[in-house]
């Protein structure tokens, strides 16, 4: 999804790309600082859904188990990092494309607060952000300061923090705990929260509530994705996108605002959440890794239902209040299947989760069963 000027950046579509004649921002400060960029990976079409599945390659499976999916939209990302392919990598997060796929790989997935990292070319609607997965924390964090700071392209990079550091100390944590979440990624999560707590931080439950909000993420994303797509055009897309694409284009500009005044709301709430805490932690995916090609678990899995995200209620809230973010792996289930830890603070807050993930990935490190060779990972007829 990022551009590369030596590389096509297809983003996953047989729609033509033209081929960039300069890197993404972020990407020319890490060469700056000696990076090597050793190929692109892949991704759904636009990163529309959380599974990497489109027409141009065969489903990013996970390195743990290829039947399953590796997430998305950045699912070729983790895969990569998460098989050692790559010391890091770079993502797009809209709704969760960053995390979700760390979570499902068991690699760290760090989503900054909307404009640390600039965006360009920029998202219209202020959800997606630029990140780093890596192995480590310590390796996320190193690769966001290098790409951190200003740009002149992203008016939000120019934003500074709301909120004021806050000292390192015992922190008052927030748990939230969802309705949909398994009992086996449940019991993972659970031995996170004891991690907290063993280190001498308060860890209450907490409750966020905001009416209709899967909705008006589905309203926004469904727009804007109708903005940018032709109808001369709809031949050529996913299949799934294009169910949202149609729904866009029944959209008007009320119910956009009407969206808009969802998110406000949200924001509201959650702003005077981080009043009484200073961090929010919960499973960053409630559910288990899913067939490979499918976009999500069964009872979200048919695109025309329009809930292809809403397996996912722990990602998507904090794009749409520009909350920094991180993942990082909590376990592992029966299965031997990774489980992340999700990790967040308030706006400008990415130092503080920074330094709470450093301190907590000891306590959580769980030797990660050795991923299934590259190879293997290959659909038959592509070997």
């Amino acid at each position: 999804m990022l551009q590369t000027r030596d590389l096509p950046t297809v983003r996953g579509s047989l729609l033509p790309n033209d081929r960039p004649r300069q890197d993404a921002p972020a990407v020319a400060r890490l060469r700056a600082a000696g990076a090597v960029v050793v190929g692109k990976t892949a991704t759904s079409e636009y990163g529309w859904s959380a599974a990497t599945l489109s027409r141009v390659a065969p489903p990013t499976r996970n390195p743990h188990d290829p039947r399953l999916t590796a997430g998305g939209s950045s699912g070729g990302a983790a895969a990569a990092v998460a098989a050692g392919l790559c010391d890091g990598a770079l993502g797009t997060d809209g709704a969760g494309s960053i995390r979700i796929p760390a979570a499902f790989c068991g690699v760290v997935g760090y989503k900054p607060t909307l404009g640390r990292i600039p965006y360009v070319p920029n998202s219209a609607d202020r959800l997606a952000h630029q990140g780093p997965l890596a192995r480590t924390v310590a390796d996320a964090a190193l690769l966001a300061q290098v790409m951190a700071g200003p740009h002149p392209a992203d008016p939000d990079s120019a934003l500074g923090s709301l909120d004021a550091p806050r000292a390192d100390r015992v922190l008052r944590i927030g748990w939230i705990d969802y309705d949909t979440t398994t009992d086996e990624v449940r019991q993972v999560a659970g031995q996170a929260r004891l991690a907290l707590t063993g280190q001498g931080h308060l860890v209450e439950d907490v409750e966020v509530r905001c009416e209709r909000l899967y909705p008006a993420l589905v309203d926004l994303l469904a727009a804007s994705e109708a903005a940018g797509a032709r109808p001369q055009d709809d031949a050529w897309a996913d299949p799934g996108r294009l169910e949202v694409i149609r729904y866009g284009r029944t959209l008007g500009g009320a119910d956009v605002i009407r969206a808009e005044e969802v998110r406000q709301n949200l924001r509201a709430t959650l702003r005077t959440v981080m009043d009484r805490y200073d961090v929010l932690a919960m499973a960053t995916v409630p559910v288990e890794p899913f067939a490979a090609d499918a976009i999500g678990p069964p009872w979200a899995a048919d695109p025309r239902d329009l809930r292809w995200l809403a397996w996912a209620p722990a990602s998507y809230p904090f794009n749409m209040t520009g909350q920094p973010a991180l993942s990082l792996p909590a376990g592992l289930t029966r299965a031997r299947l990774p489980v992340g830890l999700q990790l967040v603070g308030p706006v400008g807050g990415d130092d503080l989760i920074l330094a709470l993930a450093a301190r907590l990935e000891s306590d959580l490190a769980t030797p990660m069963p050795t991923p299934v060779p590259a190879r293997a990972l290959a659909p038959a007829n592509a070997r």
